[in-house]
């Protein structure tokens, strides 16, 4: 496999920590061009359907987005050896997505050529971003830039076929693929219009509903008409995308805004680290749940403030009055809510395959399984889906909705269940003792889970382990370990 070298000794690796490609993901730039970037790969036919299907962008985006910048880090790693380790698993998780859209055509994620378009968008969102934002890349820079993206995509495929090798042919094929392949999809549409909408707050702002509200009420649409502003012109016309006054203005005074925390000290902005701040629990063993917490605190101050600035009565208000909480107990879940929590990993309102094929994703990739553990892990679960579908589909539509869910949730503790505990018991007791000794626990709860829990004797023995996984899965109990990896945005 091709990871991205250049021919001298002389030369720096087209990939690694020190590639431009890299620096992207730090420049705050690239918080626009990524919301532009997934809508023009969402514009494919074929990875438009493959996110509605597959992808819980919309119910967990917060959870996507920071499994994302992980999966980047690997790609970028200086070690040749973690490069090629995360492209087979990425490859590993495609080849279990394909199928077919709403119209009956089939897609497939390990499609060489819609791969190369994923590549593509990223490559021209990046020249654009530099573009718009006033700092335009030289031809020799854009060359350089165009040839880690290539190495990047060569990582993944073994070779960079699917993309023209001279930068003046890449322009050509991708005003082709604009023109002649984007749709309006469902998926791109989301991103536009309803994915703000919806946004969950992240843990960060989790106790500040009505701040989160009121900046996401104003924040939203203006991503969004950014978003629109920037795209191809060929595509806004042909997807029908309604561009609102004054928008290009609002367009390029943000990428200019953003442009100059070129200022700021180096090192100062890191997306990464943001990310996972605005990821962190409270009750996170992790040394920086601290500051989130104290963080926190404020947030609640400012919330608490601004509803007393803001009408709550006759539906005047900036948010809608909460619900109230719908647990049966202390420590419980109501039906309704673990089923939108936890099983509906997709957020399309049913329990389908795709959701549980998403819990087996996130556990594989939090705990970094390599393959014949993960195999074994999807296939625990595929058990497991087989199991629900018999037990839950009452109607036999292929899926479980909410209403089947709650008639019968006693059916969701059952043996293929278990199954799914012992596998992840499996890979987590590395040494074969049968039961998970201080260095496993730290691996699997702490760095994993960002949890801490108090054991016996250093030591977690398989039944315990399994009962508290059956807990949380089945729905009796709520602030368990994982929490953090299956229910939180």
């Amino acid at each position: 496999m091709t990871t991205g070298t250049t021919g001298t000794a002389d030369e720096a690796p087209l990939l690694g920590p020190e590639s431009q490609f890299r620096a992207f993901f730090d420049d705050p730039r690239w918080a626009l061009a990524i919301i532009r970037a997934t809508v023009l790969e969402a514009a494919h036919p074929q990875i438009g359907a493959a996110l509605a299907d597959n992808s819980t962008f919309v119910a967990h985006p917060w959870r996507r987005l920071r499994n994302t910048f992980l999966s980047m880090r690997r790609m970028l790693d200086a070690d040749p050896a973690v490069r090629e380790r995360e492209a087979a698993r990425l490859n590993r998780l495609h080849a279990r997505m394909s199928g077919s859209d709403s119209r009956g055509r089939a897609y497939d994620a390990m499609d060489r050529a819609t791969r190369a378009w994923v590549v593509a968008t990223l490559y021209e969102s990046a020249v654009t971003m530099c573009r718009l934002s006033g700092q335009p890349l030289d031809q020799d820079t854009m060359e350089h830039v165009y040839a880690e993206y290539r190495a990047f995509l060569a990582a993944l495929d073994g070779d960079a076929g699917e993309l023209p090798e001279d930068l003046n042919d890449f322009w050509r094929y991708f005003d082709r693929v604009v023109e002649d392949e984007l749709e309006n999809t469902e998926a791109a549409r989301i991103i536009l219009y309803r994915l703000f909408d919806h946004l969950p707050a992240p843990a960060l702002l989790d106790g500040a509903p009505t701040l989160w509200a009121a900046g996401r009420a104003v924040v939203g649409p203006l991503l969004g008409s950014i978003t629109v502003a920037s795209l191809p012109e060929p595509y806004r016309r042909r997807a029908g995308l309604p561009e609102m006054p004054g928008a290009t203005t609002l367009m390029q005074g943000a990428y200019l805004a953003a442009g100059l925390t070129r200022f700021l000290p180096e090192g100062w902005i890191n997306a990464e680290t943001i990310i996972e701040a605005l990821s962190l629990s409270p009750d996170s063993d992790d040394p920086r749940a601290r500051t989130v917490t104290a963080l926190r605190a404020r947030m609640k101050r400012a919330s608490a403030l601004l509803r007393l600035l803001t009408p709550s009565s006759g539906g005047t208000g900036t948010e809608p009055v909460p619900a109230a909480p719908t647990a049966t107990g202390e420590g419980r879940r109501s039906a309704e809510e673990f089923f939108r929590q936890v099983l509906d990993q997709t957020g399309d309102g049913h329990l389908d395959w795709p959701d549980l094929a998403a819990m087996a994703r996130e556990l594989a990739t939090r705990l970094d399984l390599d393959e014949p553990e993960e195999t074994r892990l999807y296939d625990a679960f595929a058990a497991w889906w087989r199991e629900l579908q018999t037990a839950l589909d009452t109607d036999g539509d292929g899926r479980v909705s909410a209403d089947e869910y709650a008639a019968a949730v006693p059916s969701l503790a059952g043996p293929a269940l278990i199954r799914v505990a012992e596998v992840l018991f499996d890979a987590t007791d590395k040494d074969g003792s049968g039961t998970i000794n201080a260095a496993e626990h730290r691996a699997l709860f702490r760095t994993a889970f960002h949890r801490d829990l108090t054991t016996t004797e250093g030591t977690y023995d398989r039944s315990a382990f399994v009962g508290d996984f059956l807990s949380f899965v089945s729905g009796r109990r709520r602030n368990t370990p994982y929490d953090p990896l299956l229910a939180d945005a």
